[in-house]
């Protein structure tokens, strides 16, 4: 037998780094991320009948109901933008978020068959989830994209593009890494604490209410405006109002800010997410 040990030319050890992206071998399962990417659009509207038209409707109906309560009803300011406008504008941001964080929230319980059949980096199901995520965050903003020019041709609407709108792609990175580094930590959670998947629904519907989505930051109190934008998503999302309606409150630090918040939500996340992915099989 030590004969044979000393033939062997490849060692597994268990890897006990809590804290590691492992980006190096993610890029070596690239195919593998691409397939998961495809199978995610791929099953996301799976035997329905209007298919990836949900991607349009969704976002639609959403605003309509929003113009119809919170517009017409309730009467709440929209900084003066019309109200389709100011509502689609948050929507698509925050759907980007509100996907990433509710879909890789499950990554341990759906995939409990594969994760104990075969070895892959396990960051790699909730990083393709948040990918197949961004397509959809761009098909839904090109639909605001085209809803915005008509808006500027047929009914008037001022577009005034300035240098902001280079932090675009900026502002979509850090609602990613928020929603990833939310689903990662509760993703380890629920693993163990069945019942927080009863609470997450409401957690995000709670959240929206303290994100400026229906309202303009302005509309609120000084005092309230200074604890809203300690919520990262707000600044993000009034940095978006700004750049495409030219209404909002458009501050670097405090974009900066969610910057840093969003890297510390996922950097604890990956710890998190590392040190359940050792343990989860004997807890499912």
């Amino acid at each position: 037998m030590d004969n044979n040990y000393e033939n062997w030319n490849l060692v597994i050890n268990p890897e006990r780094r809590f804290f590691n992206f492992r980006i190096k071998e993610i890029y070596s399962y690239y195919d593998l991320l691409v397939m998961f990417v495809k199978k995610e659009i791929a099953v996301q509207y799976k035997q329905t009948v209007l298919g990836p038209l949900w991607y349009f409707i969704q976002p639609i109906f959403t605003t309509i109901i929003f113009v119809f309560v919170f517009g017409n009803i309730a009467k709440i300011s929209t900084d003066g933008l019309p109200q389709p406008l100011f509502y689609m504008c948050g929507i698509v941001i925050w759907n980007f978020f509100a996907d990433c964080f509710i879909k890789t929230s499950d990554t341990f319980t759906q995939n409990s068959n594969l994760f104990g059949k075969v070895y892959f980096p396990r960051l790699i199901s909730p990083l393709s989830v948040v990918i197949s995520n961004l397509i959809k965050f761009f098909i839904q903003f090109g639909l605001f994209i085209i809803i915005l020019i008509y808006y500027s041709t047929q009914l008037n609407f001022t577009i005034k593009i300035t240098y902001s709108i280079l932090f675009v792609p900026f502002l979509i990175l850090i609602m990613g890494i928020l929603g990833l580094g939310f689903g990662l930590i509760f993703s380890s959670l629920t693993t163990k604490y069945k019942d927080l998947k009863f609470l997450l629904q409401f957690g995000i519907q709670l959240l929206m209410y303290a994100t400026p989505i229906i309202y303009p930051l302005k509309s609120v109190s000084k005092k309230m405006q200074e604890i809203l934008l300690y919520n990262p998503i707000t600044s993000v999302i009034e940095a978006f109002k700004y750049i495409f309606l030219g209404e909002g409150y458009f501050s670097v630090p405090w974009v900066l800010y969610s910057f840093f918040i969003a890297l510390l939500i996922l950097m604890f996340g990956v710890l998190i997410f590392n040190k359940t992915e050792q343990t989860f099989m004997d807890i499912i």
